[in-house]
């Protein structure tokens, strides 16, 4: 690297030799598993091309759990002191500052503006609109760079299709994500697309599909169609990817702290905003008929807001309410990204009975194992012993922290996610480790879903500076708790 670019935070040896490999390219793909730090090398990649007088404009696109985090979290805590910058988010529904903030990007800015955009804005027209625009005015300039890239591997899919033809207009493309390919190395193709067209050296899927998949012909009815049996060439095309990537796995970063935390933000349904705020409303009158508010009483109140939150209640005469939810979508989001084995931990029965379900269904039957209090003791064995085989098709252990986070072994995972908190210290620090313990060879990513703006925030918070909720949440701490407003 020519430029002069002083780093805000030291990178690891791996970051840096990521950025030597692509930061001037015209289309790159940071391929690094989740917890090796992408995000902040395609910022410190944005930082060295404005100082290098290359760039002034970059539209950042991510799923919806992830897109307000660049925002809050990763630009500021990353992006060089020497870079003057400024960094709005879309909405979708904007008020007037919003509009204002928004219309701002057609300023004579000096500085790097940064425009963040969630990935689902793309399936509408008001997004296509939006993306349009912004690659006419500031792509010859400008930077394209999609987070989590594997939401574009449809290539059938509308904003795919709308994604790869605003990114053509930019002069540079980024793609971001752990597993470029989830179910099936045609996953690959919309994606490289996305970087440049015939990228791969195909000038269409079919025949790409034709050098690297196995078909054999099925008819249903008077349709028939190339069914997908197998796959052949995978050699050639892993070197045909390495030529425009950069590959880390978090087993291979010997530099990286043992443990990693993030967070992945989910939005409440209308449904579930309407029952958060009904709770917070009652909860208001405990406070207020003047009586000492028992340390019980708050805690229930905000067990039963976390359960609305997972995505059901059970009510006062023992019957269950369900809401439609977003939490499950973020969870499936992070396994995709994922390679390998991971732990999943939920306090509720009805979230890891949920969770099961989907895993199976989604990877196949005997991929998830469920442990809690309604599993047998045979069932408990059985899922330690099959989970720590690194041969074995169980790849989720989905359990109680209360009920499996004391005394067993996990350590085949190096993903670690936080489906709904338990409040008690003690069990956070006890599940955390059990993956991380002797035994464990690769450093653990530790991955907490919040719902943005509510108690969840306080919560994870609390946990993760070892405070004690039980004992920490009282009189007006607990009314603050209590009244947060959830973000849209």
């Amino acid at each position: 690297m020519t430029v002069n670019y002083k780093y805000k935070l030291k990178p690891f040896d791996h970051q840096t030799a990521s950025l030597e490999c692509g930061w001037d390219r015209t289309e790159f793909g940071y391929f690094m598993e989740m917890g090796t730090g992408k995000s902040k090398v395609l910022i410190d990649n944005m930082g060295m091309l404005f100082l290098a007088g290359k760039l002034n404009f970059a539209l950042v696109i991510a799923p919806k759990g992830v897109y307000r985090n660049w925002v809050a979290k990763e630009i500021p805590e990353h992006m060089s002191d020497d870079v003057p910058h400024r960094v709005i988010r879309w909405v979708s529904g904007p008020n007037k500052k919003q509009k204002e903030e928004m219309r701002s990007v057609q300023d004579n800015f000096a500085g790097l503006t940064i425009f963040v955009m969630n990935v689902e804005a793309f399936s509408s027209l008001k997004g296509q609109k939006a993306g349009e625009w912004m690659a006419r005015a500031l792509g010859d300039y400008g930077m394209i760079a999609i987070d989590e890239s594997t939401t574009i591997k449809n290539h059938k899919a509308k904003r795919t299709k709308s994604l790869m033809k605003i990114a053509a207009q930019f002069k540079y493309r980024r793609l971001l994500t752990g597993s470029p390919v989830t179910k099936s190395p045609m996953d690959i193709f919309a994606q490289t697309e996305f970087l440049r067209p015939g990228l791969l050296g195909y000038e269409s899927y079919y025949a790409f599909q034709g050098r690297y998949a196995v078909t054999q012909r099925r008819s249903m009815g008077a349709q028939a169609f190339q069914q997908i049996v197998g796959y052949k060439n995978l050699d050639e095309l892993t070197a045909n990817i390495d030529r425009f990537s950069f590959r880390v796995l978090k087993k291979d970063c010997l530099d990286l702290p043992e443990k990693i935390y993030t967070v992945r933000y989910v939005t409440l349904t209308d449904e579930q905003a309407k029952m958060y705020s009904l709770l917070q409303q009652q909860a208001m009158l405990m406070f207020d008929d003047g009586e000492m508010v028992s340390a019980p009483a708050v805690i229930t109140q905000m067990l039963r807001i976390q359960q609305v939150m997972s995505g059901h209640l059970k009510t006062d005469d023992g019957e269950m309410k369900y809401f439609p939810s977003r939490r499950m979508d973020a969870l499936e989001e992070i396994t995709e990204e994922h390679q390998g084995k991971a732990i999943i931990w939920s306090r509720f029965r009805y979230d890891i009975i949920q969770i099961t379900e989907m895993l199976n269904k989604k990877y196949g039957k005997g991929s998830a194992a469920a442990y809690f209090g309604d599993t047998s003791d045979d069932d408990r064995a059985t899922a330690v012993l099959n989970f720590q085989n690194p041969d074995h098709p169980l790849r989720f252990f989905v359990g109680n922290p209360a009920t499996a986070g004391y005394g067993l072994t996990l350590t085949e995972a190096n993903l670690v996610v936080y489906y709904a908190n338990d409040f008690n210290l003690e069990t956070r620090i006890q599940s955390e480790d059990r993956a991380h313990r002797i035994g464990q060879k690769n450093n653990v990513t530790y991955v907490d879903l919040i719902s943005e703006g509510t108690l969840d925030e306080k919560i994870v918070e609390s946990l993760r500076n070892k405070i004690n909720i039980g004992a920490k949440v009282l009189g007006e701490e607990a009314r603050e708790w209590l009244t947060l407003t959830p973000k849209k």
